[in-house]
């Protein structure tokens, strides 16, 4: 079981912490029909102290435990900070320091919107890559001017430190999770689910300071960045292998063991990113975009998509471009 909690605050803002725990627990409920029914995400609250917290909200929450007594944890989730967040910071100076020592046990955290001002705040992302809210770029720089600011991306990563700017980003960075606990056919049921017209893949969508840095194999990374430049092309995997000197045989152990996926896997991964984004975005033919992504069968294409999405291209397009562009959905003028 994994276990992951947010640390509240009476500031916090609470669809930070309810769009996340809704997510895990949904991917928990999917992944728990293989475990026998058993639970597969425990989400915490932690509060300090441990006692009912009013936000600035009006929402009542009750922490289930207090920050100084959290169990490990596979996830830490700092909630965006309401309005300004310089009040927040003085009222945590007390437990701060705390997520230090969190960040050095391994446990992954990631703080939402000015959530990242804690981290910040704590000497976490000191020469570090960061984002926070657009609104306070300015002032986050001034403050922080040994952190990275990247105020063109919506999310960052350095090791196990993640920050994202917004409510909506977080749901990018969920999904990603999940699909690193649990695999893509739950990852992308989840994604489908929770407004795929406006998601993002992890990938497309983060900076992060190292190609998929959760590994140090610099083959592999080699072998990532090469999949990434020929996205486009016809490429084999023996041509790979060929590229970096190395056997297919021991292409695919490393690239396994370093990523969790078969290299063409990690390529198919990529390619159906990059097509979702074309059919959200442009008028091309299934047949055209497939064959700008080195695949001249679209029938192929067509199953790989449904394979990796749940639905066909086209199905995929009209739902997306329904909610997109639906005068509806955003209102007439």
């Amino acid at each position: 079981m994994y276990t992951a909690a947010a640390v509240i605050y009476p500031q916090a803002l609470a669809t930070s912490i309810t769009l996340p725990m809704e997510i895990l627990q949904a991917a928990s409920q999917m992944a728990s029909v293989k475990e026998y029914g058993a639970p597969q995400v425990r989400f915490l609250l932690a509060g300090q102290p441990c006692e009912p917290m009013t936000l600035s909200s009006g929402i009542t929450l009750q922490p289930d435990t207090a920050f100084t007594d959290l169990p490990p944890l596979d996830l830490l989730l700092l909630p965006a900070i309401w309005r300004n967040p310089l009040p927040a910071l003085r009222a945590a100076k007390d437990w701060v320091g705390l997520l230090r020592k969190e960040a050095a046990k391994g446990t992954r955290i990631c703080s939402v919107g000015t959530g990242s001002y804690l981290l910040a705040e704590a000497g976490l992302l000191n020469g570090r890559p960061a984002t926070t809210h657009w609104n306070y770029f300015e002032q986050f720089s001034r403050r922080y001017p040994a952190v990275d600011l990247k105020s063109r991306h919506l999310i960052t990563q350095s090791d196990n430190i993640y920050c994202v700017g917004s409510v909506n980003s977080i749901a990018d960075l969920m999904v990603h999770i999940v699909e690193d606990w649990f695999g893509s056919p739950i990852a992308r049921a989840i994604e489908n689910q929770f407004s795929p017209e406006i998601r993002r893949s992890f990938r497309a969508a983060a900076y992060q300071n190292e190609a998929d840095s959760s590994h140090h194999d610099e083959d592999v990374a080699e072998a990532q960045q090469w999949l990434r430049s020929n996205l486009c092309s016809p490429v084999s995997m023996e041509l790979l292998a060929k590229h970096l000197q190395l056997s297919s045989r021991t292409l695919n152990r490393r690239f396994k063991r370093a990523t969790g996926m078969a290299p063409l896997s990690y390529l198919q991964s990529l390619r159906i990113a990059s097509a979702k984004d074309l059919l959200r975005h442009s008028n091309l033919t299934v047949g055209d975009i497939a064959w700008q992504h080195g695949i001249q069968d679209v029938s192929y294409f067509s199953q790989l998509f449904r394979k990796h999405c749940g639905v066909s291209p086209l199905k995929y397009r009209e739902a997306v471009r329904g909610k997109l562009f639906n005068p509806e959905v955003h209102g007439r003028p």
